[in-house]
């Protein structure tokens, strides 16, 4: 099997931010394939081939296919780097858990916040800022006397939480009152390997 990823996203998009972020922390060899989703192309053939859920991202790694930003993490991660991910009952288990949260409280709430900003989403926007605030305010507390968000060194949850956390004020969520998690971006931001997310006009995908 050949060790590059090819790696199916949107530049803007945070899902598929999460795993090009994991590829470069973690020196996987990988290729990016644009999908142009304000012209639909993920709803088209012949991305619905890759992915008949019609959504980004997708990897393509040797005869493996798979979707879904956390399931391709895990994946990375059993594949490239172990590291990332504990063996450790209760240690995988958090990390777990902020994979859960990452597909939920910070899909509903910073994301949702980003694409009504960005893209005009007819989203309720009240409701993804308080959804917004409810999950900072924990992450925040969670934050305290911690480096990282599970055990002593950056693990897939940190991956998995940062890109739309990073991207909040964009949605017209600050992040001012969160001094714990502004610190811990710029822990992200400082990792070997770490890889910005692209502010371009070329679209947006959830």
């Amino acid at each position: 099997m050949t060790d590059t990823v090819r790696i199916h996203r949107n530049p803007l998009s945070g899902h598929a931010h999460r795993v090009e972020l994991f590829a470069g922390l973690a020196g996987i060899d990988h290729e990016l394939v644009d999908v142009d989703v304000l012209k639909g192309e993920h709803k088209q053939q012949p991305f619905l081939d890759i992915n008949p859920f019609g959504q980004i991202p997708v990897i393509e790694h040797g005869d493996v296919t798979l979707a879904d930003s956390n399931a391709i993490l895990v994946y990375l991660a059993k594949t490239f780097a172990p590291d990332w991910l504990p063996e450790e009952p209760e240690a995988a288990a958090q990390v777990q858990r902020f994979l859960s949260t990452a597909a939920g409280e910070i899909k509903y709430g910073p994301c949702t916040a980003r694409l009504i900003v960005v893209l005009g989403a007819p989203l309720d926007a009240e409701r993804a800022a308080a959804i917004s605030a409810w999950a900072f305010e924990r992450i925040e507390a969670h934050l305290q006397g911690r480096q990282w968000l599970v055990g002593d060194r950056p693990t897939l949850a940190d991956v998995a939480i940062y890109s739309y956390t990073a991207r909040a004020p964009e949605g017209n969520v600050s992040l001012d009152a969160y001094p714990e998690i502004r610190a811990w971006l710029a822990r992200v931001e400082a990792l070997p390997g770490f890889v910005p997310m692209l502010v371009t006009k070329a679209g947006l995908a959830a």
